[in-house]
């Protein structure tokens, strides 16, 4: 009696062992197909907060997604891509040549908000030289006409902003001459006198004005143009389709990066109770390495549910169409896609701050 119960013993181990065996390889197993990989492009600006929040705080890893977040030199270098399928997320500016492309039949959905500038959030000022302002040649915004002002490219958001300054001054778009150039050579060329003004985007703007050569003018960008919506998420179209769960998931990481965004802001500034875990993530992240320009710097918006401002994006769009920048035309209410950020909102509830 005493062998039988000893096998019995033997046989009641084995079976629990080879049973715990099989349930960690199911887990393992399930944890592999759960994981998910998507490739997410970025162009390493600060307006890429929320990407960059959500993969360090393992936002995208609560999700089953393994991110990987690929740098491009900007944003349209990102269009071939993720029309042939080897991104699925990207950021993009609300240009004329995303409209074109789209135009094109490259198959892209606008899923959420990445930068705009609501109230205190006017993160592309509009930059004149400060000899101008102090010898009186330049009072307002009617003073714009005949000037050499900059803008990063042709079709960019920021013309369309500068277009609204223009009307504020009374100045017809065709009475300024423009010169297009990158952020930090705008930058570097009101500094020795090349251009009069310009629309610089942060932190290059604050850099500027360090150097006492450059003044923010007022009004500000966020008034001249409220709520303009600057940059957006892109999701792949197929991606969107055949991947509607993943592609949830993702914005669910995303939206709640970009909360986390908004809690570390107060006025339009990164000095919440939030603000330095925050910095420290764009520091070590984007091209900005100092940590003491982001707390005086003029913050991106985001909106915390990922809303887009689709009538801000119709009104560009149409200045593109007058300028003659759009070759192809496109329906703005079908390329953009809010139905994953609604759905994500619905789950987690309206943004509400900390």
């Amino acid at each position: 009696m005493k062998s039988i119960a000893k096998i019995q013993s033997t046989l009641g181990k084995l079976v629990r062992s080879t049973l715990y065996a099989c349930a960690a390889v199911a887990v393992l197993s399930g944890n592999a197909a759960a994981a998910a990989k998507v490739r997410i492009g970025v162009v390493g600006s600060l307006s890429d907060a929320s990407i960059y929040i959500a993969e360090a705080k393992g936002y995208f890893k609560d999700e089953g997604i393994d991110a990987e977040i690929i740098r491009f030199p900007n944003s349209a270098q990102m269009i071939a891509p993720i029309g042939a399928g080897q991104l699925d997320v990207a950021v993009g500016a609300t240009s004329a040549g995303l409209y074109n492309s789209i135009g094109r039949g490259i198959d892209i959905k606008v899923v959420a908000d990445k930068g705009s500038m609501p109230p205190g959030h006017g993160y592309v000022p509009l930059l004149v030289r400060k000899d101008l302002v102090d010898s009186g040649a330049f009072k307002s915004l009617k003073d714009l006409k005949g000037l050499r002002v900059g803008s990063q490219s042709p079709g960019g958001s920021a013309l369309s902003l500068l277009n609204e300054a223009l009307k504020k001054g009374g100045v017809p778009y065709k009475d300024v001459k423009i010169s297009y150039m990158g952020h930090s050579q705008l930058a570097a060329a009101l500094q020795n006198k090349a251009l009069d003004a310009a629309m610089v985007t942060e932190p290059n703007a604050t850099r500027a004005v360090q150097t006492g050569t450059v003044v923010r003018f007022s009004p500000q960008a966020d008034q001249i143009y409220p709520s303009q919506q600057v940059a957006v998420v892109l999701y792949r179209g197929a991606f969107a389709r055949q991947e509607a769960a993943t592609a949830t998931k993702v914005m669910r990481a995303y939206i709640r990066a970009t909360r986390d965004y908004n809690d570390a802001l107060v006025n339009g500034k990164l000095t919440g109770k939030n603000s330095d875990e925050i910095i420290s993530i764009l520091s070590k992240s984007t091209h900005e390495k100092d940590p003491s320009i982001y707390k005086v710097a003029t913050a991106h918006g985001c909106h915390p549910d990922g809303m887009v401002n689709v009538a801000s994006m119709k009104h560009d769009y149409e200045f593109f169409k007058e300028q003659g920048l759009i070759t192809t035309p496109v329906d703005i209410d079908k390329v953009v896609d809010m139905s994953f950020a609604r759905a994500v909102v619905k789950e987690l509830g309206p943004y509400k701050p900390k």
